[in-house]
C-alpha cells in the first residue's frame, strides 16, 4: 500500500454498531471500498454506522459524492451515520467550501461517535 492509497477496514459489534475506518485518499482513483461498506453497513440495520475518518489524508468530488450517497442510503435504512474526527484541515474544507457540513453528523473523535 503506498501513502496515499485508501484502504478501509470494517469492524462490526454485537450493539449495531459499525465502525468503518478510513486512511489514505478518497479521490476518483480511489478503491470503491468505502461506499461499498457503508452500503453494507447500512444494509445490516444496525442502529449506528461510525465512519473514522481521522486518518484521511484527501478527499476531492468524488469521495465527497460516496458519503453524500451513504448519508442518503443511512437515512434511508434507518440507520444513524456519524463521521468521526479529528478531520485534517484539507477534509474539512472540502465540507466547508461544497456547503455541506449540515448534510452529515460529525464528532471529534470516535468515542464520541459511539456516543451519539
Amino acid at each position: 500500500m503506498t501513502a496515499d492509497e485508501l484502504r478501509v477496514v470494517v469492524e462490526a459489534a454485537d450493539d449495531g454498531v459499525v465502525l468503518v475506518r478510513v486512511r489514505g485518499s478518497l479521490d476518483g482513483w480511489s478503491d470503491p471500498g468505502l461506499a461499498g461498506a457503508l452500503e453494507e453497513a447500512a444494509g445490516r440495520g444496525g442502529r449506528l454506522t461510525v465512519a473514522d475518518l481521522s486518518r484521511l489524508e484527501f478527499a476531492d468530488s468524488t469521495g465527497l459524492h460516496a458519503l453524500l450517497s451513504a448519508q442518503r442510503r443511512h437515512d434511508e435504512a434507518g440507520v444513524r451515520l456519524v463521521l468521526a474526527g479529528p478531520l485534517g484541515a484539507g477534509v474539512r474544507r472540502l465540507f466547508e467550501v461544497s456547503g455541506t457540513l449540515d448534510a452529515f453528523t460529525f464528532a471529534d473523535t470516535v468515542d464520541a461517535a459511539l456516543a451519539c
